[in-house]
């Protein structure tokens, strides 16, 4: 039972979370990482509270539902929103009933138990809270490609945010060379084999719980690795990178963000590029994140399917959970890939893949979704986690949009969806 001082929180989406899709097709925007930790974690280490729930979409229902129930006073998150000093001083100055906003924006309400129950189960209606409007712009989350624009500065935020930290001096163990100003920041039971050299003259580097650096790394600051990841033999890992907990990488990359259980373990390259959870890379796999023309990279949209200007002059892949790369793949500039996609093509696959699609040089089949399901179930369990029947549901939902896709007879970049 939640004593009356105690504050929860409850993370909401917008329409603006729309432009995270793929992304967040499976899973909440809350879920996300940006520099080490998920958007929740961060807002949960700043507050210092462990009570959340959330504002779900239907079919995440099962799968992330609120383990706790409301406190007396709940703080509404727009989950869109990062949290820094400025924004954590202003939150604790608010007083019940009222709401920060950002250009008509909400994204921070403080309310009570009663009015949480009745959002939650009907919408957000904030029609008598008086509004704080912001003067100048917040960490505000407002496209896909923010999240590796932001990933370095959240690194530097995460690491104040983690205690029980140890530092690595150069020299401290035999062959491991730290060359730089900035801190190795180590966790309990982290491995580096010999060889090993981390370049800090630019940022720091985390390395979480029980990660092992393999003998030959080169990994530069501002760099990040999470809990239970493995970096293999030479592997060259550049600044702005997060390889998320129990990944495998190897081979280079450079401004990339792995979620969690996902694997790049061969050589190839992966710059400006983010990948979801149950992602595998086979050996070889390039991704392109720069036009030869050096224009501005074009992304298609997921929601609208219109191709925008990102402003980047560097974006590579963007791939959703669960999807999968054959030996030699090569993937072009502004890539964005849906759920559950193998993709074995040797020329370029299109810019747009829609989710449960499998791939060659001129065609876009389905991935059936018995047989996809099965290869789920199976990379799972090499990891100790359960295919629940919640996970499942969600994907057939996935699936069934992905079918309702097809019967349009849609192409994609001139490649026939079948």
């Amino acid at each position: 039972m939640k004593t009356a001082n105690e504050t929860s929180l409850c993370f909401f989406e917008d329409r603006q979370s729309d432009f995270f899709k793929p992304l967040i097709l499976t899973r909440p925007m809350d879920d996300l990482r940006v520099g080490i930790y998920t958007i929740r974690e961060k807002w949960l280490q700043a507050l210092h509270t462990t009570s959340y729930q959330r504002k779900l979409r239907p079919e995440l229902r099962g799968i992330f539902d609120s383990p706790h129930e409301s406190a007396a006073t709940v703080l509404w998150i727009n989950s869109r929103l990062l949290p820094d000093p400025c924004m954590i001083s202003r939150i604790r100055s608010m007083t019940k009933g009222s709401m920060i906003s950002y250009n008509e924006v909400p994204l921070v309400l403080k309310t009570d138990r009663t009015t949480t129950e009745r959002w939650l189960n009907q919408g957000i209606s904030p029609n008598r809270f008086s509004t704080i409007t912001l003067p100048e712009s917040p960490l505000v989350l407002q496209q896909l490609w923010d999240l590796l624009t932001c990933n370095t500065g959240e690194i530097y935020r995460d690491i104040e945010r983690t205690s029980g930290l140890s530092t690595l001096d150069s020299g401290a163990l035999p062959g491991v060379n730290v060359y730089g100003d900035h801190p190795v920041y180590c966790g309990k039971g982290v491995t580096i084999e010999p060889g090993v050299t981390f370049i800090t003259t630019s940022g720091p580097v985390f390395i979480g719980h029980g990660a092992r650096i393999m003998a030959g790394s080169l990994i530069r600051g501002a760099a990040a690795i999470c809990d239970g990841s493995t970096v293999r033999m030479g592997a060259k890992i550049y600044e702005n990178s997060t390889i998320g907990p129990v990944c495998k990488v190897g081979g280079e990359l450079n401004s990339v963000i792995f979620h969690s259980y996902s694997n790049k373990a061969h050589d190839g390259y992966a710059g400006n590029s983010i990948f979801g959870q149950w992602c595998n890379l086979g050996a070889d796999t390039t991704t392109s994140n720069l036009k030869n023309n050096y224009k501005t990279v074009r992304f298609i949209d997921w929601h609208s399917r219109q191709e925008r200007d990102t402003g980047e002059q560097f974006l590579g892949t963007v791939m959703s959970d669960h999807s999968k790369t054959g030996i030699n793949s090569m993937l072009t500039t502004g890539t964005n890939c849906g759920v559950c996609c193998n993709l074995f093509s040797d020329d370029y696959p299109p810019k747009l893949i829609p989710s449960f699609s499998w791939v060659n040089s001129d065609r876009i089949e389905t991935y059936l979704f018995e047989k996809a399901v099965g290869t789920m179930e199976r990379t799972m369990k090499r990891r100790n986690v359960v295919l629940t029947d919640a996970y499942v549901r969600l994907m057939r939902t996935l699936y069934e949009g992905r079918m309702a896709e097809a019967e349009t007879g849609q192409s994609v970049d001139g490649v026939r969806v079948a």
